[in-house]
């Protein structure tokens, strides 16, 4: 899968990062600075990820994207649940959800529609993702909405917000299982033409990135988190805002932007496997494993979502839904979505404080 040429060139942004924190500079600073330091990093986890996987097969491969796929964001957000950072931890799941099928998924359809005009993809497997979706949606709802009447019972709202995450765990699991059982249907249904990859790293090489990376995101994310309430106080921003935009986009751009670049070369099919098949495993997995992770902290964090989520949540997966019903899109559609994410981000920012 090709890579976006200043990836690497913004890895000088860890040694920076790093030199920033020994000098004890300011919070601010050493926030913006990690912030762009994991851009590249998410980047080559997700690139070593990629090499492993050509080592090991379709299916050992596929199952190691569905769990680095969003490693930085996951890396990131354990570090928020660990200093009681809650609401910037479940504002940064639905953002990253928004920021896939809105502005990823937006820009794909805008930049490629211009370049190729109306393109066309796999809608079976496009509805599948969405159907996924829109699920997850529901999912997320329930212990919203039901969170009024059981309030007053601490107890039962976690083991509510527990089920919840094991019966989407369960059925992300399945979807998984699916798709390597019908993976070979389904390439003879395509209606691109397969670009095979060749290795350009050895297992031996591809685990040392992988690790090197890792580590990497490890550390500026530690920075990052720990920098977030300076960052409310001299930069105006609240928390809120952070984790739905700013998070994010941090953890997800650099991977995700390939599905810009293989929209541009009219290979739609992978484009949308990108960011809709990303929302859903974030909603799937990513969501509710963070339930778990973060008892392991003694925090409480419950799959319940303030308004402003759900609607915004809610109106970006029906918006998504129907732009991959019919298989086909244009660059107006992708305006359509850049539109919805600006509008949102805009209000967003206004929210006063913590929700």
């Amino acid at each position: 899968m090709p890579r976006i040429p200043w990836n690497y060139a913004l890895l000088i942004f860890v040694p920076i990062t790093i030199g920033a924190m020994f000098l004890a500079a300011d919070e601010t600073i050493i926030f913006i600075l990690a912030a762009v330091a994991v851009i590249p990093l998410a980047g080559l986890v997700g690139e070593g990820t990629e090499e492993l996987a050509h080592h090991t097969g379709p299916q050992i491969g596929g199952l190691l994207n569905a769990t680095l796929g969003n490693a930085a964001e996951l890396i990131i957000t354990i570090f928020a649940i660990q200093r009681g950072l809650l609401e910037l931890v479940k504002a940064s799941i639905i953002g990253s959800i928004l920021g896939n099928l809105l502005l990823i998924m937006g820009l794909s359809l805008f930049l490629g529609g211009l370049k190729n005009g109306l393109q066309s993809f796999d809608r079976r497997d496009a509805a599948m993702h969405a159907a996924l979706m829109l699920l997850a949606l529901a999912a997320l709802m329930v212990p919203s909405l039901f969170d009024i009447a059981i309030a007053d019972n601490p107890s039962a709202e976690l083991r509510l917000s527990e089920g919840v995450a094991i019966i989407m765990m369960l059925l992300y699991a399945m979807s998984i299982y699916y798709s390597f059982r019908s993976s070979a249907k389904e390439k003879r249904l395509q209606r691109e033409p397969v670009h095979p990859h060749e290795s350009k790293w050895t297992v031996r090489q591809s685990l040392g990135v992988l690790t090197l990376s890792t580590l990497g995101i490890v550390w500026m994310s530690e920075a990052l988190i720990g920098a977030v309430e300076s960052v409310t106080h001299q930069l105006g921003l609240t928390e809120f805002f952070i984790g739905i935009i700013i998070i994010p986009l941090v953890g997800n751009v650099a991977e995700h932007l390939v599905a810009v670049q293989v929209a541009i070369k009219n290979r739609m099919n992978l484009s949308m496997a990108v960011s809709i098949g990303s929302s859903t495993q974030i909603a799937l997995f990513v969501a509710p494993l963070l339930v778990f992770i973060a008892l392991l902290f003694g925090e409480r964090l419950l799959l319940v979502y303030n308004n402003y989520e759900l609607v915004a949540l809610a109106a970006t997966s029906i918006i998504a839904a129907f732009i991959a019903l019919d298989g086909e899109t244009n660059w107006l559609e992708g305006a359509m979505l850049l539109a919805l994410y600006a509008i949102l981000a805009l209000a967003f920012y206004f929210i006063p404080g913590m929700i």
